[in-house]
C-alpha cells in the first residue's frame, strides 16, 4: 500500500523504485560549526517539517542512539508525544517486547544499507503498557551522512479500513491543529481552511471559501504572492513571510510554508499552505530594529542608520562615477534655550528643527539626528555646487527663524559643515571626519553659516589634536606658568592689585600666550584642569603677598565661560583652599564677561552664587567692547568693572572718548564699583583716566605681565608708577 500523500510533492528519492522516504537534510548531531552548508541544511529541514507535518502516515526521525528527535502530527498522536517537547524517548520502548530483538537487527540493516529496509512487527501506544500489540509495517532509511535514520510507520490493516481511519484522524488533526491550514485551487481561490486559520483572520470559514488569497493581503503581499504562484506551478516549495489584513483591519504577520498540489498526470491543482502566526515576533523584531536605527525623539535615522546609508551611497557613487555631499548641522545656542526653557521645550525645538531640515531637502536624501543638537544630511547624486549652495542657504535661513514652543519663543541658528565625495574624501570615515571639521570651522567663523572642508581645515584639526596632547603633558610636567601684570592705583601710583595671566613654556616653541592654546583647551574640556591648576597657584601666591604687603592686595583671575557651566562639584574644595590660606574676603577676583554675567541658565547662576559664597569677588571684564549692556552693572554682586582696551585706546585721539570714559566711570562708582582701565599704553591715557577719577589702571605704560619673582621684587621695593 502506497500511503505517500498525493496532496504534496515529495523531494526526489534515490531509492530506485522503492517507496520514497522523506529525509531531513539538517545534521542531527550538531558539530557547533556555523557554515553555509549548515545554513542550507537548516533551510532544507524547515521544508521537511512543512512537507511531512500533515501527512496521514507516521514519520519518525531517530538519532543513532535510537532517541526520537522528530515526529509529524500523526506520529505524535499515535504515541501521545508533544512535538515541541519530545524529551529523551527511545523508539524501541514503544516496540512490543517480543519484537525488540528483531527491531535491533532491523536498525543495523538500515544503517548498513544504501536502500530502505522493511519489517513487520508490533508496537504499543504507551511504553510498558499491557495492551495488545498493534501490528505495523516499518520502512527505514539511513541518513546519507550516517548520522540518523528515518522511519515510516503504517498500520497493518485493510486498505479501506486504513483509509477511513487515516481520513478520520487527518480530519481531527487538521481541525484541532494550532497552525493555520489553507488550501487554494489553481486559480488561487480558497478551497479549504481549518478553524485555526479562520480564527487567525477573524473570519468565518464560509466567508473565506471561494475568496482569492490576495483578498486578505495588502498591495505588497499581493505582489509577492503573484511571483510565488508562478513558482509553485513549477513545483517549487516556498516559504515566505506575508502581511495579511484581519477582518477588523489589524495586521497579521504570518509565515506560509506552501507546497504545490499536482494530479497523477502532473497537472497543477493548487497549493496547500501551513500558516504560522508570527505577528508578536515580527512586531518585537521591528521594534528592536527601529530602536537600533531611528532616533526616538524626532523619528529620523540615527547615527547607525546614517552610516549604513552613507556607505551605500558612497558605493553607488563610486560605481556610477557620481558624487555626494555630506552636511553636518549643529544648532547654535541650543544649550542656552534648553537650560532656560527646560528639556521639554528643548525637545520641541529639536522636533521642529528636524521638520525644517526635512522640508529643505529631497525625499531621496537622508536626514539623520546624530544626538544632542547635531543633525546630518546626505545629498546624493550631486551634479553641481549650485544645488548644494541653495540647500545650505535655505537650511541656515530656516533654522534662524524663531521657534514657537508652546507659548515661548526661542532663537537658534545653525553652523553647517560640508564635505564632498570623492573630492574631499574617498572613504566614509574620512568623509564624516571632514564634514565635522568643516562644521567647527563654520562655528569659529561666527556661526549661523556654513563652511566647506579644505585641506587647511584638516591641518588645523591635526594641530588641535596635537596641541591638546601636548597640553596634557604640559600639566603633568609643570610647563605652565602664571605671570602677573601689576594693576596700579592711579591716585598714588602704588601696586595694590595684579592680574594672573597664564603662560606655557613650550619645550620647542618657547613661551606661548593664551591666544595660542586656550581655544583648544576650551574645545576639549582641558580648560577645567588648567583653571584648577591656576587657582591653586594664585591662592598660594596671594597668601605670600598678603603676608608681606597687607590684606588689601588682590589678584584677578580670568575664567572661561566653559568653567562657569561645569559641574559645581569641581569647585567644592575651593572654599576650603581659601580658608586654609587664610585669605581675606575679596583677595581673589574672578573676572567674567558680559555674556557670562547675563547668562540666566541655572549652571551659570549657581556658579556665580557659589563663588560669592566662598568669598571670591566678581569683576565685569571687557566693558565697552561691542554692545555691552548696562544691565550687567545692576548686578548687586559685582565689585569691579574693567574698561576694555578698545575704549581706552581712543583716549588722547580727540573726539568724545574722554567724555564717554568719564561717564562710565562716574556711573560705575555711583553703583559702588571700582573701575580698572585695561590696555593703558601712553602717559596721556594715564593722565586722562586719572583726571576722570578712574580708580586703577594696567597696561604696558606701567608694566607687562612679568614672572612672579619680578613682581615680588617690585612690591618689596615699594615701586610706584
Amino acid at each position: 500500500m502506497d500511503n505517500t500523500p498525493h496532496a504534496v510533492s515529495a523531494p526526489d528519492s534515490s531509492l530506485h523504485g522503492q517507496d520514497p522516504v522523506p529525509w531531513p537534510a539538517t545534521p542531527l548531531l550538531d558539530d557547533g560549526v556555523f557554515s553555509p552548508e549548515r545554513v542550507k541544511a537548516e533551510r532544507e529541514q524547515a521544508y521537511f517539517n512543512d512537507l511531512y507535518l500533515l501527512a496521514p502516515v507516521a514519520y519518525f526521525v531517530l538519532g543513532l542512539d535510537g532517541v526520537i528527535v522528530q515526529v509529524n502530527l500523526v506520529a505524535a498522536e499515535l504515541f501521545g508525544l508533544v512535538r515541541e517537547r519530545l524529551g529523551h524517548v527511545l523508539f524501541r520502548s514503544y516496540v512490543h517486547e517480543a519484537f525488540r530483538h528483531d527491531f535491533e537487527q532491523f536498525v543495523q540493516r538500515v544503517l548498513n544499507s544504501s536502500e530502505p529496509e522493511r519489517i513487520q512487527l508490533q508496537v504499543r501506544r504507551r511504553p510498558g503498557a499491557r495492551e495488545a500489540g498493534l501490528p505495523v509495517s516499518l520502512l527505514g532509511s539511513a541518513d546519507p551522512n550516517g548520522q540518523a535514520l528515518c522511519l515510516v510507520l503504517e498500520q497493518a490493516e485493510g486498505k479501506l479500513a486504513a483509509l477511513e481511519r487515516s481520513e478520520e484522524r487527518f480530519r481531527r488533526i487538521v481541525h484541532s491543529a494550532e497552525e493555520g491550514i489553507w488550501e487554494i485551487d489553481a486559480q488561487a481561490l480558497t478551497s479549504f481552511v481549518n478553524p485555526k486559520m479562520a480564527q487567525m483572520l477573524g473570519c468565518q470559514i464560509e466567508d473565506m471559501l471561494g475568496q482569492p488569497l490576495a483578498a486578505f493581503m495588502d498591495d505588497e503581499g499581493r505582489a509577492i504572492l503573484e511571483r510565488n504562484i508562478a513558482r509553485r506551478q513549477d513545483g517549487i516549495v516556498e516559504r515566505h513571510e506575508f502581511k495579511f489584513l484581519r477582518r477588523d483591519g489589524s495586521t497579521l504577520w504570518a509565515t506560509l510554508a506552501t507546497n504545490p498540489i499536482f494530479d497523477s498526470g502532473g497537472a497543477y491543482l493548487g497549493a496547500l499552505a501551513l500558516v504560522s502566526d508570527i505577528t508578536v515576533q515580527r512586531t518585537a523584531s521591528e521594534r528592536l530594529w527601529r530602536q537600533a536605527n531611528f532616533d526616538p525623539l524626532t523619528g529620523l535615522p540615527n547615527r547607525h542608520l546614517l552610516l549604513d546609508r552613507l556607505q551605500h551611497e558612497v558605493r553607488h557613487a563610486s560605481r556610477e562615477g557620481g558624487c555626494l555631499a555630506l552636511l553636518f548641522i549643529d544648532l547654535d545656542y541650543f544649550k542656552l534655550v534648553n537650560d532656560r526653557l527646560g528639556q521639554e521645550k528643548g525637545d520641541m525645538l529639536l522636533r521642529q528643527a528636524a521638520l525644517r531640515i526635512c522640508e529643505r531637502v529631497r525625499a531621496s536624501d537622508t536626514v539623520a539626528r546624530l544626538g544632542g543638537d547635531e543633525f546630518a544630511v546626505i545629498l546624493a547624486g550631486v551634479r553641481q555646487l549650485g544645488g548644494i549652495e541653495r540647500v545650505l542657504q535655505e537650511l541656515t535661513t530656516a533654522l534662524a527663524l524663531p521657534f514657537v514652543l508652546d507659548g515661548d519663543t526661542a532663537h537658534v541658528s545653525a553652523s553647517v559643515g560640508v564635505a564632498l565625495y570623492p573630492a574631499d574624501a574617498e572613504s566614509t570615515d574620512s568623509l564624516l571626519r571632514h564634514a565635522d571639521q568643516a562644521m567647527y570651522a563654520a562655528k569659529s567663523a561666527g556661526r549661523n553659516g556654513y563652511s566647506y572642508f579644505t585641506p587647511a581645515l584638516q591641518q588645523a584639526a591635526d594641530l588641535r589634536r596635537a596641541t591638546v596632547r601636548e597640553m596634557r603633558l604640559a600639566l603633568a610636567q609643570d610647563q605652565f606658568e602664571v605671570h602677573y601684570q601689576p594693576i596700579i592705583r592711579l591716585c598714588d601710583g602704588s601696586i595694590e592689585r595684579a592680574e594672573a595671566l597664564l603662560r606655557w613654556r613650550h619645550p620647542l616653541r618657547g613661551l606661548l600666550l593664551p591666544a595660542d592654546f586656550i581655544a583648544f583647551a576650551e574645545a576639549n574640556g582641558l580648560i577645567i584642569d588648567i583653571g584648577e591648576w591656576v587657582f591653586r597657584q594664585v591662592v598660594s601666591q596671594a597668601r605670600q603677598w598678603q603676608a608681606a604687603h597687607g590684606a588689601v592686595f588682590q589678584i584677578c583671575i580670568n575664567k572661561s565661560a566653559v568653567e562657569f557651566r561645569c559641574d559645581a562639584a569641581l569647585y567644592q574644595d575651593w572654599g576650603n583652599a581659601l580658608a586654609r590660606a587664610g585669605l581675606a574676603p575679596g583677595a581673589i577676583v574672578i573676572e567674567a564677561t558680559e555674556a557670562v554675567l547675563l547668562d540666566e541658565t541655572r549652571p551659570v547662576a549657581d556658579r556665580l552664587r557659589q563663588f560669592r559664597a566662598m568669598g571670591l569677588a566678581l569683576a565685569l571684564d571687557d566693558f565697552g567692547a561691542g554692545n555691552t549692556s548696562l544691565a550687567c552693572l545692576k548686578r548687586g554682586d559685582l565689585e569691579v568693572l574693567k574698561l576694555d582696551p578698545s575704549l581706552v585706546r581712543e583716549l588722547g585721539a580727540g573726539g568724545a572718548a574722554p567724555a564717554v570714559c568719564a561717564a562710565i566711570i562716574s556711573l560705575a562708582q555711583g553703583l559702588g564699583l571700582k573701575v580698572v582701565a585695561e590696555g593703558v599704553e601712553t602717559a596721556a591715557q594715564r593722565e586722562l583716566l586719572r583726571a576722570a577719577g578712574c580708580d586703577y589702571a594696567q597696561g604696558y605704560v606701567f608694566s607687562g605681565a612679568v614672572p612672579v619673582e619680578q613682581l615680588s621684587a617690585m612690591l618689596a621695593a615699594g615701586r610706584r608708577f
